[in-house]
């Protein structure tokens, strides 16, 4: 499986606040002078959006995140029918370690 650019990214950043602590406090107070610093490129995030890093990586800490509830439409066309019957359907869950949507932008 291929990972997006914004995956490697974010993997970046997570490698770079593991393995030094200033970069870490820096992401934690303010993520986006420190990605930009890290990267040399300005984040750009949805009009209305604010990235929040917190700092997880206390070992007798469990952290559980809760994302924001999806809009999904209860009603089914006749395509998702049959892909459910079939055993099949698009969506649901993110197998992956990241999401696949957009977060953010570099610029």
């Amino acid at each position: 499986m291929e990972f997006t650019q914004e995956q490697k990214l974010i993997q970046t950043i997570v490698n770079k606040a593991w393995e030094d602590e200033a970069f870490k406090q820096e992401l934690v107070a303010d993520p986006v002078a420190a990605i930009a610093k890290l990267t040399g490129k300005t984040i750009e995030l949805p009009e209305g959006k604010k990235l929040v890093v917190r700092d997880q990586t206390i070992g007798s800490v469990i952290y559980i995140n809760i994302p924001a509830k999806p809009e999904l439409d209860a009603e089914l066309n006749e395509e998702q029918l049959e892909a459910v019957a079939g055993g099949v359907i698009d969506g649901g869950c993110f197998p992956l370690p990241f999401p696949t949507f957009p977060i953010f932008r570099l610029l």
